[in-house]
């Protein structure tokens, strides 16, 4: 079991996932969200957005911070490297 948080000022419990490639895609899905209402200008943060995948005891197995560049349409920020790593 994962837990995806996000950890920017308050902390939040996003979602929890069953698998690390669900967890993933999950915060792709925020990071999606996130780039979206930066291209809206709705809760716009130049300071980005701050995400940890953490395990069943709570310790973070991975962190990222995602600022939305609205100059482009969004990239996944799970690479294919990590989507074919996870296939496996």
């Amino acid at each position: 079991m994962f837990e995806i948080w996000e950890t920017s000022d308050p902390a939040r419990l996003i979602s929890d996932a069953g698998t690390l490639k669900v967890a993933l895609e999950k915060v792709d899905t925020m990071c999606r969200l996130r780039h979206d209402q930066a291209l809206a200008h709705i809760d716009d943060t130049g300071e980005g957005y701050h995400f940890e995948i953490r395990d069943h005891e709570g310790k973070a197995l991975a962190r990222l911070t995602y600022v939305p560049d609205t100059t482009r349409d969004y990239r996944s920020v799970v690479n294919e490297e990590l989507r074919g790593d996870l296939r496996r």
